[in-house]
């Protein structure tokens, strides 16, 4: 992919729910809600202070993270939905889980 966020914001790539609920639930596509947790692809370089330093990011490339239900901007990129939000729009990043598959 050859996308390249600027300054503070990351493009993120939605992660699947489960399709069963607790229960054993199977849960219809019309009934499930957005993700709200997400795998970063890029990453910018980072935003700029009062005094123009650049203020580096937090996150980086791989980053499993959980956003906002209305965060960021919805795209479509080499026909995959993405989501471009800045850094200060994610809530945080889930540690232990791998996001490879």
């Amino acid at each position: 992919m050859k996308f390249k966020p600027l300054h503070d914001r990351v493009l993120i790539r939605r992660l699947e729910e489960e399709q069963k609920s607790a229960g054993g639930i199977i849960i219809p596509d019309t009934a499930k809600e957005k993700p709200s947790e997400g795998e970063i692809l890029a990453v910018g370089p980072g935003g700029r202070n009062e005094k123009g330093g650049l203020v580096a990011m937090s996150v980086k490339v791989g980053d499993r993270v959980l956003f906002g239900k209305y965060s960021g901007t919805e795209v479509k990129i080499e026909g995959q939905e993405m989501i471009i939000c800045k850094e200060s729009d994610l809530m945080g990043v889930i540690e232990g889980k791998s996001s490879k598959k």
